[in-house]
């Protein structure tokens, strides 16, 4: 059943949004007052639990499984999205993996597997929302980067490559859309304390904090706080950047 909102109820997809800084960027849009589409791979328990706790916040909230590599299920999930609220205003692409290792060791599988869900799933769902917000002459898109592919880093050559990626992608993305009202941005964050790093020692942990200029690790919230900010009307002549959150490790 489609929720009775009004037009002027705006509707964010965040794929990878069932947990880490896809949660965090549902919660913080929801608590905006955008109706949140919650994208994810295969933890329904958690999608389901971050679609109830937007909802808690007052707006509409459902949570829909997809593979981000394929394209017809990309297309069905924002099929489902436009048909259930009427509009996508926002994408957040946050969907991603990582799977480390010095070159030398890295498989030809694992480099296909990260980049396929780290650069081929943003490319897809911006492909399949962009007809619907072409429509709307309206939309806000906003990819998930890493101080990683802006700097590189040892032992991570696919997950750079990937994120990389999406920096270009986003930066031709807005170049195309710019005149349909649709911005395209990217948030390349830093040291996050999320399940990629949950496996860390609190020794390499503290060593990581004491090499950022802000010496602590980031969190799921200071990235979703960057996301909100551009997915919002104060950023509408914001296009083809690329917002680091990383506590100055890019400088």
């Amino acid at each position: 059943m489609k929720p009775s909102t009004p037009i002027t109820q705006r509707t964010a997809l965040v794929t990878g949004g069932s947990r880490g800084i896809g949660k965090a960027v549902c919660l913080a849009l929801a608590g905006q007052g955008f109706n949140i589409a919650v994208g994810f791979a295969g933890n329904a328990g958690a999608a389901d639990d971050t679609a109830a706790a937007c909802k808690a916040k007052g707006v509409e909230a459902i949570a829909l499984q997809a593979d981000v590599r394929d394209e017809a299920a990309v297309k069905t999930m924002v099929h489902t999205v436009n048909d259930t609220f009427g509009r996508i205003d926002v994408l957040v692409c946050s969907a991603g993996i990582a799977k480390d290792g010095l070159i030398m060791r890295t498989s030809e599988a694992d480099f296909d597997s990260v980049t396929a869900i780290n650069l081929k799933g943003t490319f897809l769902c911006i492909k399949a929302v962009s007809k619907i917000m072409m429509k709307q002459r309206y939309g806000r898109i906003i990819a998930l980067s890493s101080v990683v592919g802006l700097r590189g880093n040892a032992g991570q050559t696919s997950y750079a490559a990937s994120k990389a990626g999406v920096v270009g992608i986003i930066k031709s993305v807005a170049k195309e859309l710019a005149t349909r009202g649709i911005t395209a941005n990217a948030v390349a964050p830093g040291f996050i304390e999320t399940d990629m790093t949950a496996a860390l020692s609190p020794a390499q942990k503290e060593a990581a904090a004491s090499a950022i200029p802000i010496p602590r690790l980031g969190r799921p919230e200071d990235v979703a706080s960057a996301v909100a900010f551009l997915a919002g009307e104060s950023a509408g002549y914001t296009t083809g950047q690329v917002l680091s959150v990383d506590g100055g490790m890019a400088i």
